[in-house]
């Protein structure tokens, strides 16, 4: 398999396992990370290899230390399947090179990933990951290897249970007795992944009912397409909130750094009002100030809310290794994107399901009032607000085609809305007259194309997208 097959996209390297995501893969990706880390940062900081619950993710987190160690630097593998966001943390704790997360996120059953992050725990910028590819070798042939077992007996390999430090770091961002002792019922859908057990072992043993689904691991992902917490992949944790008369539902994807919400009626809150809901809860109910970080596919309802509270906000490329430079370049006091995945000041420039979670949670506390209500609440500050986006397969001999469509596309109007202008920062994003847009991207790490859009008219969401696929020639 040529070295060039191995591409790095908005989040590492993604692959179908048994077809190109193989062990002798993984390795030459190890190879790649290695011989950039000794060239960015030496050998004298140890490296963190933690993994999900995929099938054999711990095997090829193995095969990834194994190669690391092989390079002369020291390896702290985590005792088990570990959230993204405590892997990322570990790097900040334990002052480390970087890190590896053998994880494909919210992809289908079949992938696995190969995620990298560098000394802040953060997404490595896109010059970094360009230069990690440059640095993977053809083939593993005389890759240096270090077996487990005496990479172990060395020193050079020691296991390591992340959860501890991170729990105490949990603990300083949010105060966790309240929450306990909340008279409240909450639906907690783990996506057969690493969130599992973790908001009951933060939060059991008080007044709060926890009713945890999906928490044991199941590499075929039963209930929902893929771990990715979006309909209808949660729509059996939104049936549980109904069955339970639970006041909410929270919802980790795969790798547990991605969250997604259901309020008290069973209806799904999408990621963009769930990105307006944290960065409004931080300025309004904690008092804290500093910028917004957003990708250019999340939702303009930040912009209103920077004017309001007077604070800037920050416009990137689609992924974190985009958003994670800036929010460290501008000291932010939010990041996030449309995925779901949200980071916070005073952690690690990293996605965090559990602590955004927690956010939420603590915000339904404090006010008192359910999901829907502070979805109202958010709307009478900067009015509704309507997203919806389709994800279309798209056979990669067809991407050249349908991407020269989009950028000679000139519509005048999309979804009946006459348009305003057009960025192409990272896709082809369309402003509409209503201050919403119309975003067509073909994804980084999978065969899609998505189209996505936002509106302040309800009955505008289906006629825009749907215009979105005639411009793709879809339709």
């Amino acid at each position: 398999m040529p070295a060039s097959s191995i591409i790095f996209g908005t989040d590492g390297w993604r692959g179908r396992m048994a077809d190109d995501y193989t062990y002798a893969s993984v390795r030459r990706c190890a190879q790649g990370f290695s011989r950039y880390l000794l060239e960015t940062e030496g050998d004298s900081r140890p490296v963190i290899v933690g993994y999900d619950m995929r099938f054999a993710s711990e095997h090829f987190a193995a095969a990834a230390a194994e190669v690391l160690a092989g390079n002369g630097l020291r390896v702290l593998l985590t005792e088990g399947a570990t959230p993204t966001p405590a892997i990322s943390f570990s790097v900040k704790h334990y002052q480390a090179a970087g890190a590896v997360n053998i994880t494909a996120s919210h992809n289908p059953p079949d992938d696995n990933g190969f995620k990298v992050r560098n000394r802040f725990g953060g997404a490595i910028d896109p010059a970094g990951l360009k230069r990690i590819e440059a640095l993977i070798p053809p083939d593993e042939d005389g890759l240096p290897r270090l077996p487990m077992a005496h990479a172990i007996s060395q020193g050079a390999i020691q296991r390591f249970d992340a959860a501890p430090a991170y729990i105490e770091q949990l603990k300083r961002m949010v105060d966790l007795e309240p929450l306990r002792a909340a008279p409240l019922t909450l639906v907690v859908d783990a996506m057969w992944g690493n969130g599992a057990g973790w908001f009951p072992r933060l939060l059991g043993g008080g007044r709060l009912r926890l009713i945890e689904i999906h928490n044991a691991r199941n590499p075929s992902f039963p209930e929902m397409v893929r771990p990715e917490p979006i309909p209808p992949n949660v729509n059996a944790g939104l049936q549980a909130t109904l069955d339970q008369r639970a006041d909410g539902l929270l919802v980790t994807d795969g790798d547990a750094d991605r969250l997604g919400a259901g309020d008290e009626h069973g209806a799904f809150i999408d990621q963009l009002r769930v990105f307006g809901l944290l960065a409004y809860y931080l300025l309004e109910y904690l008092g804290l100030r500093g910028p917004i970080v957003k990708t250019l596919s999340t939702t303009s309802m930040l912009d209103k809310l920077g004017k309001l509270y007077g604070v800037p906000v920050h416009e990137t490329g689609v992924g974190f290794k985009y958003v994670a430079p800036k929010m460290l370049e501008v000291d932010a006091l939010i990041g996030g994107e449309e995925s779901g995945g949200y980071a916070f000041r005073g952690h690690v420039p990293e996605r965090d399901g559990i602590l955004a979670g927690l956010y939420l949670l603590d915000m339904m506390v404090r006010t008192g009032l359910r999901p829907s209500a502070l979805v109202q609440e958010l709307f009478a500050k900067v009015g509704a607000h309507y997203y919806d986006r389709i994800d279309s397969p798209l056979p990669p001999d067809e991407r050249a085609a349908r991407e020269l469509k989009v950028r000679q596309a000139e519509p005048k109007t999309i979804g009946g809305l006459n348009v305003g202008g057009r960025n192409d920062l990272d896709g082809y994003k369309f402003g509409l007259e209503d201050g919403g847009w119309l975003l067509i991207r073909f994804s980084g790490t999978e065969p899609i194309v998505r189209v996505y859009c936002e509106t302040t008219r309800q009955d505008r969401v289906q006629p825009i997208l749907q215009d979105g696929l005639r411009i793709l020639g879809l339709r």
